[in-house]
């Protein structure tokens, strides 16, 4: 059931986005400039809201079937239950190294500079793992039963950050990434397009 992997890769593309949106910000904090923590705490909402409570217990209902139909196989795929839940206790500590420079709280910027790296590398880190071993372990070995039964219990939760599902909260975060986007596709086009023409 290729769909369903597609919709987990997808959701990857959008986690990766947002840690982008993230990096942004924390250069503009590196530079000793303010960032735009609205759209800090969006982020952080984000993967509160939505990686945690459905992204996450989806691949682990793919995991947990990769265990009962090839423990081998299996094996060599990290365990996605702890990591998952070390990657909360990482958002957690963004979550409070944010709060207390909004309360001016002592916090010395190489110290939340650290933090935010920690939690965008492994999460890239682990994503990257999952697309490396897990999905393609799982659309090898699994069976149709597999992905039906997979299927059923499915979240149809839809990630806010998708074209389907424009919350409010996450409205303005998602118009951001698409102007940043197209900034970047505009970075991408040949340098003095103008100056060629002219020659």
């Amino acid at each position: 059931m290729t769909k369903i992997i597609e919709a987990l890769r997808e959701e990857h593309r959008n986690i990766d986005k947002l840690l982008s949106v993230l990096e942004r910000e924390l250069l503009v904090f590196d530079r000793g400039e303010r960032p735009d923590y609205h759209i800090v705490h969006s982020v952080i909402r984000y993967f509160q809201g939505f990686p945690d409570s459905c992204h996450h217990p989806k691949e682990d209902m793919v995991l947990a079937k990769l265990k009962a139909r090839n423990p081998i196989a299996a094996a060599r795929v990290r365990d996605l239950e702890i990591e998952h839940k070390k990657g909360s206790i990482r958002l957690g500590r963004v979550a409070r190294a944010v709060d207390k420079i909004l309360i001016d709280d002592p916090i010395s910027r190489s110290a939340v500079d650290e933090i935010i790296h920690d939690f965008i590398d492994h999460e890239r880190d682990h994503m990257e793992m999952e697309e490396r071993l897990l999905f393609p372990t799982a659309l090898e070995v699994l069976e149709p039963s597999d992905w039906n039964d997979i299927k059923e219990k499915w979240s149809n939760k839809a990630d806010p950050l998708s074209d389907t599902c424009l919350e409010g909260k996450y409205h303005i975060l998602r118009k951001l990434i698409l102007k940043w986007e197209e900034e970047a596709e505009l970075g991408r086009l040949p340098q003095n397009s103008e100056a060629t023409s002219a020659s």
